[in-house]
């Protein structure tokens, strides 16, 4: 079975997210979504909210399990058998870290492998971090999440 961990604080889970994951879906037998509980991002839900909205927005892909992990994701990955660590990329400037990240998993686990996926030009640029800052400012965001995230935010920020 091919399969494929794609981790994140998804705080919150974007469309580019459920993007990178869908297409996932098609590529890999198996896509485990691993949501971090370590995070120095003080994210705006909990790990265990995170955990059910992306549940959520992922229940209708069959082949997709939803999971939150603490510690190295490469033990992490160890763990649930999986090779393949899947990252995305939407544009120059998330490079160079991942970069970083793939060569010091790659030195703690050579056996696993990183895959850089790109989203769909549409959601290149929305990241978490903008639609909670347009959100705390009363904009609208339901063009960037899904309408689970879209009325957890609403109830967050009021």
């Amino acid at each position: 079975m091919r399969s494929v961990v794609y981790p994140g604080s998804f705080d919150p889970m974007t469309n580019g997210h459920s993007d990178l994951i869908d297409r996932a879906s098609r590529l890999f037998d198996r896509v485990i979504v691993a949501v971090a509980r370590d995070s120095a991002k003080h994210p705006t839900f909990s790990a265990e909210e995170r955990v059910a909205l992306a549940r959520t927005i992922c229940e209708a892909m069959e082949n997709v399990e939803v999971v939150p992990f603490s510690g190295l994701l490469v033990d992490f990955a160890r763990s649930m058998q999986v090779h393949v660590i899947m990252r995305g990329l939407r544009a120059v400037s998330d490079f160079e870290y991942e970069f970083q990240l793939a060569g010091m998993n790659r030195r703690m686990a050579p056996e696993i492998e990183t895959l850089f996926l790109t989203p769909a030009e549409q959601y290149a640029y929305i990241s978490s971090s903008l639609v909670k800052q347009i959100a705390r400012l009363g904009g609208d965001v339901s063009g960037f999440v899904d309408a689970s995230v879209h009325a957890a935010l609403r109830q967050r920020f009021g």
